[in-house]
């Protein structure tokens, strides 16, 4: 089991985090980091490897058969696992946001885009429907969405992949969460739509001071964007550190198979 802590009070922090299913396979052993407020983690690894799993379990969002056996999650103040699910589900989407995979999946088909764009924002601002549309056109232009009002006034199927994540991208970010969770934010995406879509996400870490944990299965998306690199095999953190040295000083084997598969990271913030 690893265990890194940060210089000063945690601002996130998970103690021997383990999952399981029915079956008792475990998803999840003995998890444990911390964060500070601001800083950007990329979760890496194969599929399988129980990253989807950890910061689903951050956000009491386990799969259909997905248990809790063991571990402490502490957001700010808040010991999440000990908490009632009426004080995490007050967490969620204000304090700590989650971009899926393909956000498009969770948007509701027979609803225009602006509804439900409205109404996440005014289950958790007390503002009006013509306020919470306004906030919703800032955040969509942010996001370099061109045209935002015919955006919001879309449904699902006529919007492009890229168009769909950056949109779940602009929600996330109209709420001002402190946290961000992206599982997997780019992977169906061309190579030019992921540039897009993660340099959005940067600069919304940028602009509002959020923390982000980022899971991908792409090394160089994880070293060009992250402070620091976890890396996952077979349901445990085997590596976790400050990207440059993991990158250019790679402790566990894995992790070396994982960087040998790159053929060159170029562009890394750290390098400049």
């Amino acid at each position: 089991m690893m265990q890194l802590r940060a210089e000063t009070t945690p601002w996130l922090e998970v103690k021997d985090l383990s999952v399981s299913y029915k079956e008792g396979i475990p998803s999840l052993r003995d998890i444990s980091f911390s964060m500070k407020q601001g800083e950007i983690i990329g979760i890496v690894g194969e599929s399988g490897s129980g990253k989807s799993t950890l910061i689903r379990a951050l956000l009491g969002l386990l799969p259909v058969g997905g248990q809790y056996s063991g571990g402490e999650i502490t957001f700010r103040d808040w010991v999440l696992l000990r908490d009632s699910q009426q004080n995490w589900r007050g967490m969620r989407g204000k304090r700590i946001a989650m971009v899926f995979q393909d956000s498009g999946s969770y948007l509701n088909p027979i609803r225009s885009i602006g509804s439900q764009y409205v109404e996440a924002i005014r289950a958790h601002f007390p503002m009006s429907r013509k306020e919470a549309w306004g906030l919703a056109v800032r955040t969509l232009a942010r996001m370099e969405l061109d045209d935002p009002e015919r955006v919001l006034h879309s449904y699902a199927s006529q919007l492009s992949g890229g168009m769909k994540q950056r949109t779940a991208i602009a929600m996330a970010a109209a709420l001002e969460p402190e946290l961000l969770l992206a599982d997997e934010p780019t992977s169906a995406l061309d190579v030019t739509t992921q540039n897009e879509v993660m340099s959005q996400l940067s600069k919304l870490c940028a602009d509002k001071g959020t923390g982000m944990i980022l899971v991908t299965h792409n090394m160089a998306i994880a070293a060009h964007m992250a402070d620091r690199i976890g890396v996952m095999l077979d349901s445990r953190l085997v590596e976790l550190g400050d990207t440059l040295r993991v990158i250019s000083n790679p402790e566990h084997a894995y992790t070396r198979k994982l960087l040998d598969a790159v053929p060159e990271l170029e562009g890394n913030k750290h390098d400049q």
